[in-house]
């Protein structure tokens, strides 16, 4: 029969197919119907997330919600389907009151995202066991003492946040961990850091924290890149580093009376940053790399520290670790009040082994004041132009010339043709393999922080429109 009626035959076929895939299709949409539920009060919200599955979407509606507990997440995404905790429109679902977003053991592939935070400070936090979790599209403006959010499990993202108007002691991000290890593999990057008033000298009011003194000692290989702080003046640290290998590349420091700190910890690398009108960079411990950094009209840019203790040698995990084997290369300072410093220290230590080589300094105070001790120093390569005067720098380690730089679209000074700088740096350091713009160095390399190249730029001095909960793709 069905050679006698194929085109009948065929007919029905498609039918039942067609069926079929109607009913496919309606499974298929009740199933991600039931993954995504929108609730509207707090209860709703704690019952919603304490069900949540792989794939899940709980969505806040639109509102004011007041806490008097945390809001406690311990479920388990996967990368392919996180559990995603978001506000139905972004920045629309204010949490505020007693408690905040709590993920403890076992959360994994959480993602927080498009809240607004005024609750208690101290609340939000990304605690120990945690793993490969996100805050995202947030803004932070917690009430009280305490810091915004607090990370101690590794692996964890925080990213396109707004982080502003604080004015009380604690943290903007405090990082943490377990026992002696620090947080590991953590990517803080596109954050907003707006307006951390004065707390009037006291200690404790750091925009970023990384670490503390017992974790200095413990590696996090951990990235904080494309932030911008403005306006934080917190404390006299506006980024306090206490852990070792550490990445900070392509952050915008403006307008923060307060300084970027190396305080504890060996071998991070500082690269790419821009600072603008800020106490600039002060470091600590060993090993370091701090190379094709930008620094203009700051108050002092480069401070290698005055150590008073040697951890190396059995001093307290707290003491002002003496600087080690420190290379500060390939960076570009103009118009500064000073330039590359160390103040004095009454029985300081000084640093040891600083290699200052292939920096360019247009403008501004002295090029070098040095209040040692300053063992085994190499200063080579250095261009030195309308400065006051050369200070502590020695003869052998500059030549004074017109570096020809100019401003470019991005509003910094870069490398005009022609410049002396061009393919004279005295050393290819093969770890420092980018500039300022993110563009690659070629040997032989350009004096200072920019690299002439035709290369993409990644990197510039960032605006607030780049970074924070409204700027995320």
């Amino acid at each position: 029969m069905h050679k006698k009626y194929p085109y009948i035959y065929l007919k029905s076929k498609i039918s039942r197919m067609a069926v079929a895939f109607v009913v496919l299709l309606l499974l298929a949409s009740k199933t991600l119907l039931a993954q995504t539920i929108t609730v509207s009060s707090v209860a709703d919200l704690q019952k919603a997330i304490d069900k949540a599955k792989p794939g899940s979407m709980v969505l806040l509606a639109d509102g004011v919600y007041t806490t008097t507990e945390d809001v406690v997440v311990r479920g388990k995404g996967t990368r392919e389907k996180p559990i995603t905790i978001a506000a139905q429109h972004t920045g629309a679902a204010e949490i505020t009151g007693k408690g905040g977003f709590s993920l403890q053991s076992p959360a994994a592939y959480v993602i927080i995202r498009g809240f607004k935070f005024t609750h208690a400070a101290s609340k939000a936090k990304m605690g120990v066991g945690t793993t490969h979790c996100r805050f995202t599209q947030n803004i932070f403006e917690n009430q009280g003492d305490g810091e915004d959010l607090t990370i101690a499990g590794s692996d964890q993202e925080v990213d396109h946040n707004t982080f502003q108007n604080k004015n009380a002691m604690g943290r903007f991000i405090a990082i943490r961990g377990e026992g002696k290890q620090i947080a590991e593999r953590l990517y803080i990057h596109h954050n907003y850091f707006n307006n951390f008033a004065s707390q009037g000298g006291k200690n404790g009011a750091e925009a970023l924290q990384f670490g503390l003194s017992g974790f200095s000692l413990s590696s996090s290989n951990s990235v904080v890149e494309y932030n911008l702080f403005e306006r934080c003046e917190g404390e006299n640290e506006l980024i306090s580093v206490k852990a070792s290998a550490v990445i900070l590349r392509y952050n915008t420091i403006r307008d923060c009376p307060a300084q970027f700190t190396l305080r504890h910890g060996n071998k991070s690398l500082v690269y790419g940053n821009y600072f603008f009108n800020t106490p600039g960079l002060r470091i600590f411990g060993d090993d370091h790399l701090i190379y094709s950094n930008y620094f203009e009209n700051c108050s002092s840019a480069i401070m290698v520290g005055n150590g008073d203790g040697e951890v190396a040698d059995g001093a307290q995990l707290t003491a002002h670790d003496r600087p080690d084997r420190v290379l500060i290369a390939f960076n570009t300072l103009v118009n500064n009040k000073e330039n590359i410093i160390q103040t004095a220290r009454k029985n300081g230590l000084g640093a040891t082994y600083i290699t200052v080589a292939d920096n360019l300094i247009q403008g501004g105070g002295p090029a070098a004041t040095i209040s040692g001790p300053y063992t085994n120093p190499q200063w080579t390569g250095n261009i030195v132009f309308q400065v006051k005067d050369a200070g502590n720098m020695p003869a052998e380690g500059y030549i004074t010339v017109d570096p020809k730089l100019a401003r470019n679209t991005s509003g910094t000074y870069h490398l005009q043709a022609g410049s002396p700088a061009i393919d004279h740096g005295t050393t290819a350091y093969p770890a420092l393999g980018t500039d300022m713009d993110g563009q690659p160095r070629t040997a032989p390399f350009d004096i200072g922080a920019d690299e002439q190249s035709n290369a993409p730029i990644k990197a510039h001095a960032l605006s607030a429109a780049e970074v924070g909960y409204q700027a995320k793709n």
